[in-house]
């Protein structure tokens, strides 16, 4: 339950029986939740920098779950979701997963499959999160080299022996040893 720690999950329902219940649900299984009654309040609040999940139900007032989940997808949001719905049809459940919902289930649930469902969406925020830490922390050591470091390091990637990298670059050998050991210091 490590990336459950500092995760919060987001309940988003204009049905304020479903949040007050859904939240008691996630308390007492030990997660933090923060409870909203439309998209827009969520919307409003919404942290792209926040651990966690998104309970979101399919058919609210003004903006739709369907719309929510359009607009995050559209803020490169890696917060997943999982639909609620007691109004569900395959159309609904198709075009939720096709955009990336983690799972669509309807009301009522049981307490065990949404928490199970809820502790595989923060694995899944949590995953996500890493990934994107090592990318922009491979981004910006690449943003370190030279251009002559990058020419270098292209080359190194499709395999090639220094010998030939100095011939194509029409540079010395020790020239391109140089450069190779900078790339391995940047890049780690």
């Amino acid at each position: 339950m490590t990336a459950a720690r500092d995760a919060t999950v987001f309940v988003v329902d204009d049905d304020l029986a479903v949040l007050d219940a859904v939240g008691l649900l996630l308390r007492a299984d030990g997660l933090r939740s923060r409870a909203f009654p439309s998209a827009t309040a969520f919307l409003e609040a919404y942290d792209p920098e926040a651990p966690g999940c998104l309970i979101l139900d399919v058919r609210m007032p003004e903006v739709s779950g369907l719309d929510l989940q359009r607009r995050l997808v559209a803020l490169d949001s890696d917060l997943p979701i999982i639909f609620v719905t007691a109004h569900g049809d395959v159309p609904t459940a198709v075009t939720a997963v096709k955009a990336g919902a983690v799972d669509f289930i309807q009301k009522p649930f049981t307490d065990v499959a949404l928490l199970e469902k809820v502790h595989q969406a923060l694995e899944l925020n949590a995953w996500a999160r890493r990934e994107r830490t090592e990318r922009e922390d491979v981004r910006r050591r690449l943003d370190t080299l030279t251009p002559r470091e990058r020419e270098v390091m292209a080359l190194v990637v499709e395999g090639r022996h220094n010998k030939t990298i100095a011939r194509k670059l029409e540079i010395s050998q020790r020239t391109v040893e140089v450069h190779r050991a900078r790339v391995m210091s940047k890049m780690s």
